[in-house]
């Protein structure tokens, strides 16, 4: 059997879709692997249940944007990520922050503010606009699938010259990236509540749905877990590239429950966290032991992750040799 790149290996994507050659090329790792879950009642709320994704928890993924490592999810524009199709926001709260944040960016530090030099940008907002519930002019009206599958009015942030208004280009003297993440960092602010939530939680997935315990209790469960390209509908399979099962971007070295600890917090809570830090701590010290009585690993490692591991490892031995 060959590689990743084999004709025999099942991506788990459409045959001939961008998603499914990627996989095919190398580039990507197939997208169905063992996981290991962890699940516990909220310390905090007897009628929550949270149920966390340990292999992704436990990968060490990082986001590479801006660097050579991430070439975009649309090849031909490489500097603006997985900001492609602009932001969703999930309700007024999310709206009010993210305009707290735009109203103080300058020309200098957003490439496309609307004050500045982009064509036609009156014309296409005014067609978005109302005067009955005029939006801000880096929003517009968009439609959502919602929990019962039905599609519904949303707001999203404006594309641009095919990529999010907040997306600075590369070249731009403000710097590449999201202005808004940069004018947080710049100013030590928290990326939560400083851009789109959808934007600030990735690479992390949230779902929550309500269900009927056995004896009648009313439950809410909340999932954390790794967004994939499914997470973004079946226009995931479309992308070119996606960075979730992508080696590179598993070379981090340190776990994601560690990195994005703020992130969790803000998801499930500073109690939740403790439960889901305290785990994992434990977690990777087992994983350290090998294998079981039964042959199965102690842990479910992202394959990303495992695969980042061995190159590194390799990479130190050779090194060695030279010495």
């Amino acid at each position: 059997m060959g590689g990743v790149n084999d004709s025999l290996v099942a991506s788990g994507y459409p045959e001939g879709t961008p998603a499914d050659l990627s996989v095919r090329q190398g580039a990507e790792l197939p997208a169905d692997y063992p996981r290991e879950w962890l699940e516990f009642i909220d310390p905090a709320d007897s009628e929550h249940v949270i149920q966390v994704d340990l292999t992704w928890l436990l990968s060490h993924y990082r986001c590479r944007f801006g660097t050579d490592a991430c070439p975009g999810i649309d090849a031909n524009q490489p500097d603006v990520g997985c900001c492609v199709h602009g932001a969703f926001l999930t309700d007024e709260e999310d709206r009010h922050n993210v305009a707290a944040i735009a109203e103080k960016l300058s020309d200098e530090e957003w490439q496309y503010r609307p004050s500045g030099a982009v064509q036609d940008w009156e014309e296409a907002v005014a067609s978005q606009n109302s005067q009955e519930n005029p939006l801000e002019p880096w929003l517009e009206w968009d439609e959502l699938e919602n929990e019962d599958g039905e599609m519904e009015p949303a707001l999203k942030t404006v594309t641009v010259d095919g990529a999010c208004i907040f997306a600075n280009r590369a070249g731009f003297e403000g710097g590449t990236g999201c202005a808004l993440h940069a004018y947080a960092a710049r100013n030590e602010l928290s990326i939560i509540g400083s851009k789109p939530e959808v934007c600030w939680q990735l690479p992390l997935r949230r779902l929550e749905e309500w269900e009927t315990r056995a004896d009648g209790v009313e439950m809410l469960r909340t999932t954390i877990t790794e967004y994939n390209r499914r997470g973004w509908g079946n226009g995931g399979e479309d992308f070119d590239w996606y960075c979730s099962t992508d080696p590179n971007c598993h070379a981090g070295g340190e776990s994601l429950w560690r990195t994005h600890e703020e992130e969790l917090t803000e998801l499930i809570g500073a109690e939740a966290y403790a439960v889901v830090a305290e785990h994992c701590r434990q977690r990777e010290e087992a994983a350290g032991v090998g294998v079981a009585p039964s042959g199965f690993p102690l842990l479910s490692i992202h394959p990303a992750t495992k695969v980042a591991v061995e190159r590194e490892s390799a990479q130190n031995e050779h090194r060695a040799g030279l010495r």
